[in-house]
C-alpha cells in the first residue's frame, strides 16, 4: 500500500516516530500518574490543573493521537505515484493555498494564547482557498459566483470579527454568527462540488463531511466527555485532525495522475 504514494517513505517515518513516542508516554502517564507529556504530545495544551490519571482520560488521549497519526499519515504520503498531471495555473494555486490551511490547523495548536491578528490571518488563508477554488470548479459547476460569495462573507465577516473584538466594539459576536452561517452554506456547497466532480475520490468527500459534522458537535462531545471525568477538548481536536485530512486531501487529489477511460470490448463476431 505504502508504495501507492509519492512521499510514503517519509509519512511511514514521521507516524512511526509519533506512534512510539505516543505509546512511552501513554506507559509513563499509566505509572507515574501525570499526563502532562500525554498531553502535550496529542492535545498540544497544558492543563492549569493537574487531572487525575484514569484508564478511560489514557484510552481517549490514545485514540486522540491514532487520529494525529492518521492524520498525518494521510497528509505526509503525497498523491498517488505515477506521473504528474499538467496542471494548469489555477489549480496549483488552489492546491497550495490547501497545503497552507492545513498546515495552520497544525500551526496554531501550538501557540499559548489565540489573539486577534491570528484569527486575521487564519480568515485571510481561508478567504485564498475561497477565491482560487472559483476558477477551478467555474468550468463544471452552475453556481460557482453564489458559492464564492458565500465563503467570501463567511471569512470576512469571521476577520471582520476580530479586528472588533480587538478595538472592543462587540459587533463581532453578531459578526461571528454569520459568518459561521455562511461558512456552513459554503462548505456544504464546496462538498456537493466535490462529489460531482471526478478529480476528487469520494473518501475525500467523505472526510470533509466528517469534518463538517465533527466542527458542530464537537463542543457538545466534549461536554459529555468532560461530565464522565475526561480530558476537555478531546473532541475538538479530533475534529481538527479530520479537517487537516479533508485540506490535504483535497490538495492531493488534484494532483493524483488521471486514469484514462478504457474503451468497451468490441463484440464478438457471430458463431455460425
Amino acid at each position: 500500500m505504502s508504495r501507492r504514494y509519492r512521499l510514503s517513505l517519509l509519512a511511514l517515518l514521521v507516524v512511526g516516530v509519533y506512534v512510539i513516542a505516543l505509546a512511552i508516554v501513554g506507559a509513563l502517564a499509566l505509572v507515574s500518574g501525570d499526563l502532562t507529556a500525554m498531553l502535550r504530545l496529542t492535545l498540544v495544551l497544558e492543563m492549569d490543573e493537574q487531572l487525575a490519571v484514569t484508564w478511560h482520560s489514557v484510552v481517549i488521549l490514545g485514540l486522540v493521537g491514532a487520529m494525529w497519526a492518521w492524520a498525518l499519515w494521510q497528509s505526509l504520503r503525497g498523491p498517488l505515484a505515477g506521473p504528474p498531471i499538467e496542471a494548469d495555473r489555477d489549480t496549483t494555486r488552489l492546491r497550495i493555498a490547501l497545503y497552507v490551511a492545513a498546515a495552520s490547523w497544525l500551526v496554531y495548536p501550538l501557540v499559548t494564547s489565540w489573539s486577534w491578528w491570528m484569527g486575521l490571518l487564519d480568515s485571510a488563508v481561508m478567504l485564498a482557498v475561497v477565491w482560487l477554488y472559483h476558477p477551478v470548479l467555474a468550468r463544471g459547476l452552475k453556481h460557482a459566483d453564489h458559492m464564492r460569495s458565500f465563503g467570501v462573507l463567511a471569512y470576512g465577516s469571521i476577520a471582520l470579527s476580530e479586528v472588533l473584538d480587538w478595538v472592543g466594539l462587540p459587533v463581532g459576536d453578531l459578526l461571528v454568527l454569520i459568518g459561521g452561517l455562511a461558512a456552513l452554506i459554503w462548505t456544504v456547497l464546496l462538498l456537493r462540488a466535490q462529489r460531482n466532480d471526478s478529480r476528487w475520490q469520494t473518501s475525500t468527500v467523505v472526510y470533509g463531511i466528517a469534518s463538517l459534522v465533527l466542527m458542530f458537535t464537537s463542543s457538545l462531545l466534549d461536554r459529555v466527555l468532560e461530565a464522565i471525568g475526561s480530558v476537555p477538548g478531546a473532541a475538538v481536536t479530533v475534529a481538527e485532525a479530520v479537517t487537516v485530512i479533508w485540506l490535504t486531501r483535497s490538495a492531493h487529489d488534484l494532483a493524483n495522475p488521471h486514469l484514462e477511460p478504457t474503451s468497451p470490448p468490441s463484440p464478438l463476431a457471430a458463431q455460425p
